[in-house]
């Protein structure tokens, strides 16, 4: 009979404030459980999370479980945007892929696919009716978020796009943005007209990369890797080849290359990849105008008129000044603007270390061009994640609780809700940790050589004791019986605890004994029999010795580097180690033979643990997945890939239902246990497919792809789309729905109909037309591109069909807009073709009918909806006229009696 397993699925993810993207800030009036800090939207990894700054509480998380990348891990978030009319967040992840949201329901408005690589640049336009972006592909993509589909590509950059930004006209309409500036890697600034789609100008923005740009006012700052910023004129109205004018250079204090760029009323802030801020001031007019005066008089009065260059008003110097230089704690990933009433202006910074904070900047003015105003620190998101990797994990005996251990802190977490309990801030750098009997005590082995004791209760540190002089302790375990421990340090010893419980009635660790050997022991641990202990030394072997006469019993060799890990079963007969050489070996603790090594990951396994009712174990790799494995069979149940870094630290629960693991991506992961049985049949079927897939969006990507060549210059446009799994899927539906309708228009009349059709109890053309408009806007592009040439003239006979004079069950402007794509797509094949002369001459004819009516409906809803905003204007909008100027202009508009006789 074959064996079934259960399957582990996801069960929480904590541990992360801030990911690798930005922030975002957003006022608290958009939201009634905001506080009057505001809310801060940040990129947690694969998820978009939002946080409450006052309170420091997790709002609401939103996450697309459905979406993987071709090696089975959630695709990480790189850049996130938001649209405040709306209420949407625009999320561009390393995939390529874009999802925008929405904030009051959580849900996926749409998705989008259409780059390459990596999303690195995203923006929306003023009435959130449309979204750039760009990427590390090099492409800019124009989406529509009416029609739900990819305008154009434009293609000239040749490196990374950095930052995109919509400008518009001074005389147009706020909502008339026809213009696009963007930077990329490559140094070049470009403005793009979108009505034409063409790239108008190309300037050097910087000699080396262009990180970061920002425009305001027809001010345009960009800034590359050194101290230098360009300030760019943008005058819109001019002509060609004057629209974007270099206006001079401003230093800033920081070497380092800017990270991210914002404008705010007269200020602007310049994020560097450092930890510091460097906020910038634009002066006034008549500020301008007394700096220069009291420059100008002071060189005349030392009579240095000649010896240096005249100071003028449009000098970019004298225009702009810095204001402060905000520092942070930890390397700075963002920076935007808290948008709040109050004493000065107000940023929120999101760092390198897994937190949030807010600072207050005092906004007066200062005559100095040294960035000397104040500021200080107002609020901070921190409790809820590590500022550093986690080292070690435990789980309590109840399963309720979560020890982590870091370097300079240790938490204690609600398993079931994922909430922080307890901070330990008085913790040395720790690399391992444990729960002690009655889950009262955590016990820590630190970098230094220490073992700390903390009390969960009242979140005090006990007792630290010097227990293997200034080495590292890298592991610690306590025994199944709970009367000893036992740890394994630097210091090439193995110590023996015993716990004791003192007057005070506090809970004391006693050193009992001491085991000496020659190299340095990297893990240890106690069987759960009591018989033995086993450590891991760095000279690549695992040496065992009986517990109570420390006698020498086993030497285990066979790795080829240093055991980093290893574990014992529950049943004492099996000892599982995991080493640096990317090799999980199974041992016999009877006779120390090797029953099974295993290459089991593609770097080194940093972690193995026995489920601690069977043989089964799971192990943690620098290849960022954990795996569960048999320990009989010696094969893969499943892989947990879900983390996006190196998966550090890993624990299983005592009831055999949990497996939590902690990562460098700062994520603590949690697993349960599930009723859904799992065969290994089945899921290395899912892998060969996973596998098929992966390969074959490759291939049509690499089909695809048309690179630039190195003297090209011309900007090129080109469609927005992307092959995908979906895409073909959608295609291979269409064409069966094809494949059926045909044949059923063709059938006889004694012949039956297809078994669908006969059970929808629809029409041919209806089934056709209900598959294709099932397709998602934003895919039916590249479904329609899979299509081959017979059935596109099938499509053709459904479209003629659909488009027939009394046939209202169709929408005449879907039709048309698949009638269209598929000619622009199909354009060669159609032409050559004998076979669709015939019916599109007859498409034709019924769409000019059609669309007439169409076009009479329209209108007449457009002229409607003038009609409305001319009643709502007048309502709403009240004119202060003088009002003698008032009545002498009604006299002379009011038309005279004339009288002809007297």
């Amino acid at each position: 009979m074959v064996k079934s397993y259960l399957r582990y699925e996801p069960a929480g993810t904590f541990g992360v404030i801030s990911g690798g993207g930005n922030a975002v800030w957003v006022p608290p009036g958009e939201s009634k459980s905001g506080g009057s800090a505001g809310r801060a939207i940040v990129g947690g990894l694969e998820e978009v999370l939002v946080w409450d700054l006052k309170t420091s509480t997790l709002l609401s998380r939103f996450s697309d479980g459905t979406s993987r990348n071709n090696d089975g891990h959630m695709p990480e978030i790189t850049i996130l945007r938001h649209e405040p009319n709306m209420d949407l967040v625009a999320a561009g992840y390393v995939d390529g892929s874009i999802r925008v949201w929405d904030m009051k329901s959580g849900d996926v408005v749409v998705t989008f696919n259409g780059h390459k690589a990596a999303v690195s640049a995203l923006q929306f336009d003023n009435n959130g009716t449309r979204v750039v972006s760009g990427s590390k592909d090099s492409n800019i993509v124009v989406w529509d978020l009416v029609s739900e589909t990819g305008l154009y590509r434009l293609r000239a950059h040749r490196d990374q796009i950095t930052q995109v930004k919509f400008v518009q006209k001074d005389s147009e309409d706020e909502e008339d943005e026809q213009w696009l500036v963007s930077v990329s890697k490559d140094g070049l600034i470009r403005l793009w007209d979108l009505e034409t789609q063409y790239c108008v100008e190309t300037h050097i923005a910087h000699q080396g990369e262009c990180w970061t740009m920002d425009a305001l006012d027809g001010m345009v700052v960009t800034n590359g890797t050194g101290k230098e910023m360009n300030i760019w004129k943008l005058d819109l109205a001019a002509e060609d080849g004057k629209r974007l004018i270099f206006e001079g250079s401003l230093n800033k204090q920081s070497a380092q290359r800017g990270v991210e760029l914002s404008f705010y009323k007269s200020y602007f802030a310049l994020a560097n990849n450092d930890r510091t801020v460097e906020v910038f001031r634009l002066r006034t007019a008549e500020e301008v105008k007394k700096s220069v005066a009291r420059k100008r008089r002071r060189r005349k009065e030392k009579e240095k008129e000649g010896a240096e260059k005249e100071v003028s008003e449009d000098d970019v110097n004298e225009r702009i000044v810095p204001h402060a230089l905000v520092r942070t704690p930890a390397k700075v990933r963002s920076v935007c603007w808290q948008k709040i009433s109050g004493k000065g202006v107000n940023i929120l910074v999101s760092q390198g270390n897994n937190s949030l904070e807010t600072y207050t900047i005092d906004s007066t003015p200062s005559n100095s061009n040294v960035a000397a105003a104040a500021y200080s620190r107002t609020l901070s998101v921190d409790l809820a994640g590590h500022r550093t990797d986690v080292r070690g994990l435990s789980v309590s005996s109840d399963d309720k609780l979560l020890a982590s251990a870091a370097n300079g802190s240790v938490k204690v977490w609600n398993m079931r809700t994922g909430n922080c309990l307890r901070t330990f801030d008085e913790a040395g750098y720790s690399l391992c940790t444990s729960f002690l009997p009655g889950d009262g005590l955590i016990v820590c082995g630190t970098k230094s050589g220490h073992i700390e004791l903390f009390d969960v209760a009242s979140s005090t540190l006990i007792d630290s004791i010097e227990a293997h002089g200034e080495h590292e302790v890298w592991s610690l375990h306590v025994s199944a019986d709970g009367t000893q421990m036992v740890t394994g340090g630097a210091d090439k010893t193995v110590k023996f605890w015993e716990f004791k419980v003192t007057s005070e009635s506090k809970l004391k660790l006693k050193h009992k004994r001491t085991l000496e050997l020659s190299d340095d022991v990297l893990n240890v641990r106690l069987s759960p029999d009591g018989r033995y202990v086993a450590a891991a030394l760095l000279d690549n072997t695992i040496k065992v010795f009986f517990v109570d006469t420390l006698k020498f019993y086993l030497s285990l060799y066979g790795h080829k580097l240093p055991v980093l890990s290893m574990d014992i079963s529950h049943d004492s007969k099996l000892l599982v180690s995991s080493s640096a050489d990317k090799n999980i070996k199974i041992w016999g603790l009877d006779f120390g033979d090797c029953h099974k090594s295993i290459f089991a990951h593609n770097d080194s396994i940093l972690q193995v643990v026995f489920d601690p009712f069977s043989h089964n174990f799971f192990s943690a790799s620098k290849d960022r997945s954990v795996k569960h494995w048999d320990g009989d069979k010696f094969q893969t149940i499943q892989k947990l890939n879900t983390h996006h870094a190196e998966v550090l630290a890993l624990a299983v629960g005592h009831r055999s239902q949990l497996v939590v693991s902690a990562s460098h991506d700062k994520s603590i992961r949690v697993w349960e246990q599930t009723d859904e049985p799992l065969f290994l049949e089945e899921e290395r079927e899912k892998e060969l497919e996973q596998m098929y897939e992966s390969t074959l969006t490759e291939s049509l990507e690499a089909d695809e792809e048309k690179p630039m060549e190195e003297d090209e210059d011309e900007s090129q446009v080109e469609r927005a789309g992307k092959q995908t799994i979906e895409t073909l899927k959608a295609g291979e539906k269409l064409m069966e729905a094809l494949e059926i309708g045909s044949k059923d228009l063709e059938r006889e009349l004694t012949e039956t109909r297809h078994v669908i059709l006969t059970a929808l109890n629809v029409s041919a053309e209806k089934y056709v037309y209900d598959t294709i408009s099932k397709i998602k806007p934003a895919q039916l592009e590249d479904a329609l591109l899979v299509l081959p040439l017979d059935k596109i003239t099938q499509l053709f006979k459904f479209i003629e069909i659909w488009t027939r004079e009394g046939v209202n069950n169709f929408d005449i402007s879907f039709v048309s807009s698949i009638l269209f794509t598929t000619l622009r797509i199909h354009y060669k094949q159609v032409t050559a073709s004998k076979h669709t002369k015939t019916v599109l001459e007859a498409v034709k004819h019924n769409l000019k009918n059609g669309l007439a009516a169409y076009k009479d409906v329209v209108g007449y809803n457009l002229a409607g909806l003038e009609v409305l905003k001319r009643t709502w204007q007048l309502n709403h909008t009240k004119q202060f006229l003088d009002e003698k100027e008032h009545q002498e202009k009604q006299d002379r508009l009011t038309k005279k009696r004339a009288f002809t006789t007297v």
